[in-house]
């Protein structure tokens, strides 16, 4: 009974610490748009943001996702910023955590991005859940088709006239702490706040980015359970705000279905929906409805896999969280 009373009161705590932190980050800074690309279902994709996030799990971890932004704005009625991101962790025991690689390719218009990161995460008990603490290094690319834009105005030497890119490292940085009920993860990114050089010479400057991701696993009854969390990322001066809730069934085969609502502060509401094809396979949608224009809706698919890891050690139940 004791040990009981003492677990639920630690997470309590947590519970608290996760408000007391999103309180003070939310009154912190202005909130508006990002230059980072932006997920609607980023609680599938914590890895993109998060490298303690690596081999929080007993499995080997895939996951796409491919957002379609803004539909209708393209020249040919397409979408006018198109993002598509993949992501593989694993636990390696040998190596006390886990690994994970990260790719997110972003085109706005002509202009592009292209990020290439590989992480790893020291994991550690920490009281009744698991720590990672994590660090990420790879690549990013950006670059810009100024031979297809239209300037009002012909012979500005700023604009490029053909295809220029450019690249250079890029670090982050990340904790992540989940029981089987809980998750918080406090991260940045582009820490050294990375300068690329483009070939025809012109800089373009990478701010460096914080993110704070918190969710709770809370069961209803046998069959239903609800799953409200918070993503909220800032380059220190601007902030973007999401506020989700998922109510998840699991039926007798342990297979769920999903659907949400998100609200995006300043910017509208997500609607969320997803289900597991199979034990091992999940599939997800969003769509974004902006209330400023419903031109500017957008559209996000992902598709997750796990493998599983054969171990023949004992699995404490904060190693296999809800959070799949």
């Amino acid at each position: 009974m004791f040990i009981l009373a003492n677990k639920f009161l630690e997470t309590l705590e947590m519970y608290k610490l996760i408000t007391l932190l999103f309180v003070v980050l939310i009154g912190s800074f202005e909130l508006s748009a990002q230059q980072d690309p932006q997920f609607s279902q980023n609680m599938f994709n914590k890895l993109a943001n998060n490298p303690g996030f690596a081999g929080s799990r007993n499995v080997i971890a895939t996951s796409v996702l491919h957002r379609s932004q803004w539909l209708g704005f393209g020249d040919d009625g397409s979408a006018a910023i198109s993002t598509q991101n993949f992501s593989i962790d694993a636990e390696i025991p040998i190596l006390s955590g886990g690994l994970g690689l990260n790719v997110v390719k972003d085109n706005i218009g002509e202009f592009s991005n292209l990020g290439l990161q590989a992480s790893y995460a020291f994991r550690t008990q920490l009281g009744i859940g698991q720590l990672g603490l994590g660090i990420s290094a790879g690549i990013f690319q950006s670059g810009l088709n100024g031979g297809a834009l239209r300037p009002s105005q012909s012979g500005d030497i700023v604009i490029p006239t053909g295809d220029v890119k450019g690249s250079n490292l890029d670090i982050g940085a990340g904790a992540y702490f989940n029981t089987q009920d809980l998750y918080i993860g406090l991260s940045s990114a582009h820490m050294t706040e990375p300068t690329i050089e483009w070939s025809n010479g012109q800089d373009y400057n990478l701010e460096r980015h914080y993110f704070l991701i918190a969710g709770y696993f809370k069961e209803l009854n046998s069959v239903l359970s609800l799953n409200p969390s918070v993503y909220l990322k800032s380059d220190g001066s601007t902030s973007q705000l999401d506020i989700n809730t998922n109510l998840i069934y699991t039926n007798q085969n342990n297979n769920q279905m999903w659907g949400g609502v998100s609200y995006r502060l300043d910017e509208g509401l997500i609607l969320l929906a997803g289900m597991d094809l199979t034990n091992d396979l999940r599939f997800g949608i969003g769509y974004d409805i902006t209330t400023s224009s419903p031109l500017n809706n957008s559209l996000e698919l992902m598709l997750g896999y796990n493998f599983k890891i054969k171990s023949d050690k004992s699995i404490s139940k904060y190693k296999n969280p809800r959070f799949l």
